[in-house]
């Protein structure tokens, strides 16, 4: 390798460059994708994992496909309009709500703080130094990404040569590189020192006890109590912290992970007053919206907003006798009927068993669930659904509508459609 690889190589993340390989091998030996690829073959590529894998995931993907792409001097497929719409359509069909980690709160971390600290001493007590180093580890780890609100890279980058403590005062510490320092400028943080659950205080008891003078500050330790010479994995941190909240008696201690540390500082920043500017310059966010996302509950300060405003309005002032409260007429209940639906649907090329699924999705989403729709079978071929009557014709006319979107959907998936609607009541059937 020469010396211009070399520096092209350490410009780009080696988890990036191992994510990116795992996407094309995905797309070119799982899937069976060419490379170089055309747009309609990566638009069928999304389609075919729009139900498996999230949205996030496909646009990493196309992150490197598209990079493949640009390598190789090949025109980049996924920069063509289709794909913004075929990425639209998985959207608006597979919609997902994120999923975030479990704020961790300052009554929860100072519980599981207490609960070390008591584990400490009775190691200490019989002589077992190797849990004294677990114990004294994990508590810096916890207390230092909470109130630095670290991510797991951040905690496993940090080294003792690069950390200056001021007893009482605080610390100061430098990474060199972070996933959110993509120019790689890096970054000093500093962490004031508290008067409880201190992060300082923690750190130094680790350093004392572990005799660490250089090298990575969180570091692997065996059964016997040796320290690893390399620091802990990034992967390794959601396990030691799950492992810590069970042993410590927190509840659910599976739906915590390394964000929580970092979300529950941003929350409890939040409700301590802190500006929200001054909240990213403290964490790292750039970008507002990034911030947003970490932020967690009702604002205190809307509720207390929202009542000023009724105030003016209408003040507290008045007597409950003097409220007007108007008369409403009562709405008159229109009577409901369960309604059975037969649905059997066969692809007009029987090879393509996808797109009969795709059409059934369609069908439910599209028609059955605003008739709050319940499956009774197991193959998706029988439903129950509830249909407003005030009158027969009304029924007529709303389950004949129904019928006919149904075939239209069919239509569209290129399937073939037989489905009938059935009072089981009367025994009435509509085709």
């Amino acid at each position: 390798m020469n010396r211009v690889e070399q520096y092209l190589n350490a410009a780009e993340r080696t988890n990036t460059r191992r994510s990116y390989d795992s996407a094309i091998r995905h797309f070119e030996i799982e899937w069976g994708g060419l490379l170089p690829s055309t747009v309609d073959n990566v638009a069928q590529y999304l389609a075919e994992h729009a139900e498996s894998l999230s949205l996030n995931t496909l646009k990493h993907r196309l992150a490197a496909l598209s990079r493949w792409h640009q390598d190789h001097g090949f025109p980049d497929p996924t920069k063509d309009p289709k794909i913004r719409l075929v990425l639209k359509g998985i959207r608006t069909l597979h919609p997902a709500q994120e999923k975030r980690a479990k704020p961790l709160e300052v009554e929860i971390l100072q519980s599981i703080c207490h609960w070390l600290e008591e584990a400490t001493a009775c190691a200490l007590k019989r002589g077992d130094n190797a849990t004294v180093l677990k114990h004294t580890r994990d508590r810096a780890l916890v207390l230092l990404g909470f109130w630095r609100g670290f991510r797991s890279d951040e905690l496993i980058n940090l080294r003792v040569e690069c950390i200056e403590i001021k007893p009482e005062e605080g610390m100061t510490c430098f990474l060199p590189r972070s996933k959110g320092d993509r120019q790689l400028e890096g970054r000093e943080y500093s962490c004031p020192a508290l008067s409880r659950l201190c992060p300082i205080e923690a750190v130094q008891a680790w350093l004392a006890f572990s005799t660490l003078t250089e090298g990575p500050l969180f570091r692997k330790i065996n059964r016997w109590g040796h320290l690893s010479d390399s620091g802990l994995a990034a992967g390794s941190i959601v396990p030691i912290l799950r492992q810590l909240f069970l042993r410590a008696g927190v509840a659910n201690s599976e739906v915590f992970s390394s964000h929580s540390l970092r979300r529950g500082f941003a929350n409890w920043a939040r409700l301590s007053g802190w500006d929200i500017r001054e909240l990213m310059n403290y964490v790292g966010w750039r970008d507002v919206k990034t911030a947003m996302r970490y932020l967690d509950g009702a604002d205190e300060d809307l509720k207390a907003r929202f009542e000023r405003g009724l105030e003016k309005v209408l003040p507290l002032s008045i007597k409950a006798s003097q409220k007007i409260v108007p008369k409403l007429p009562a709405i008159p209940e229109i009577p409901v009927c369960i309604i059975e639906v037969s649905i059997q649907l066969v692809p007009f090329n029987n090879k393509k068993e996808n797109g009969k699924s795709r059409a059934l999705r369609n069908i439910t989403q599209s028609c059955l669930t605003r008739f709050q729709a319940q499956q009774i079978d197991r193959e998706g071929c029988f439903y129950r659904i509830s249909v407003p009557t005030p009158t027969e014709d009304v029924l007529d006319d709303c389950l004949y509508t129904l019928l006919d979107e149904l075939h239209q959907l069919a239509d569209a998936g290129q399937c073939f459609l037989e489905a009938y609607c059935r009072d089981p009541v009367s025994g009435k059937q509509w085709e």
